[in-house]
């Protein structure tokens, strides 16, 4: 059993740590949206109708209209900011600071009542997480007077946090389908149309041509749509229905690592020591928050399953 756990979770360590990468290659030669957009019709299709068939009951108007609010604040507004803001700034920057959206999640749940009474330890792992992002991107990135990491970038990154923190809340107390494949299916769904409309929006169209899609961007194309998407999901729910919940949540501190590492690698992207330090506070302070929250938290599938859409 105990390797039965680990295979799919190093498969989730590592696929979802190189989806960073993958979205930087593909966008060389792919408009931005219109990737992401393909990126997820195809899986949600895939998933949707794999569900249907297998027998999950049709989705009801309540929880269709509970997915199309998760699917364009997770997809659009979340993954399609990372994946235009990946023009601009090194893919390992933008999985560090997608890694800090727990801390972005406690902001957003002092507006509520029943979050305006978090536990030291919350506190204290959010004000360090706050620091460790001051310390990556601090005022000399984002007004732009470092050459570093470009202001545009920066700024699209951390709404790409912000709208998947909202995503992750409202998806706790919304109205989903039993089977968490059919839910992600229909999510998929509903966030690729939105992509596509945004690309249409956005002028993406005049600017496409198959003939200009390099091989190394239809392949990471590929990889994301069957790894990042599909292998990873079907994965990662399994790992919540056998696997303890504390040793599932370890993919929010590893993936952030990997991708740094892999972008370094391949990539030849910065890594330097301001970096690595804010790495190491950053996926720290959010260790010390998932913990808690995990421990004291009555559903603990649900609290972190709309924290993982790579």
């Amino acid at each position: 059993m105990k390797i039965r756990i680990w295979i799919p979770l190093i498969a989730i360590y590592l696929i979802w740590g190189s989806t960073y990468l993958a979205i930087r290659f593909a966008i060389e030669t792919i408009p931005p949206f219109l990737m992401a957009s393909s990126r997820f019709l195809f899986p949600g299709f895939l998933l949707y109708f794999w569900r249907r068939v297998a027998g999950d009951p049709r989705p009801s108007l309540l929880e269709w209209r509970s997915t199309i609010v998760i699917g364009l604040l997770l997809l659009v507004g979340g993954n399609g900011g990372v994946t235009w803001a990946e023009q601009f700034i090194p893919s390992g920057v933008a999985a560090l600071i997608i890694g800090s959206v727990p801390l972005w999640i406690i902001v957003l749940n002092l507006f509520k009542p029943e979050g305006r009474h978090l536990d030291k330890v919350v506190i204290y792992g959010a004000i360090l997480g706050f620091f460790g992002i001051a310390l990556l991107i601090g005022p000399s990135q984002l007004f732009g007077t470092s050459s570093n990491i470009n202001p545009l970038g920066v700024i699209a990154i951390l709404l790409a946090a912000i709208f998947w923190s909202a995503g992750s809340l409202f998806g706790r107390n919304a109205h989903l389908p039993t089977s968490p494949l059919l839910s992600t299916g229909m999510e998929f769904i509903a966030g690729g149309i939105g992509l596509f409309i945004l690309s249409g929006l956005t002028g993406e169209f005049s600017k496409f041509s198959f003939s200009l899609i390099s091989v190394r961007s239809f392949l990471s194309l590929i990889y994301l749509m069957v790894f990042g998407s599909l292998i990873g999901f079907v994965a990662y729910t399994w790992l919540l229905r056998n696997a303890p919940i504390t040793l599932v949540s370890t993919y929010a501190y590893v993936n952030p690592l990997i991708a740094i590492l892999i972008g370094h690698r391949l990539a030849q992207e910065p890594l330097n020591l301001r970096i690595f330090t804010a790495a190491v506070i950053i996926i720290s302070s959010v260790f010390l928050i998932n913990n808690n929250i995990i421990k004291n938290s009555p559903s603990k599938q649900k609290k972190v399953q709309f924290l993982s859409i790579e």
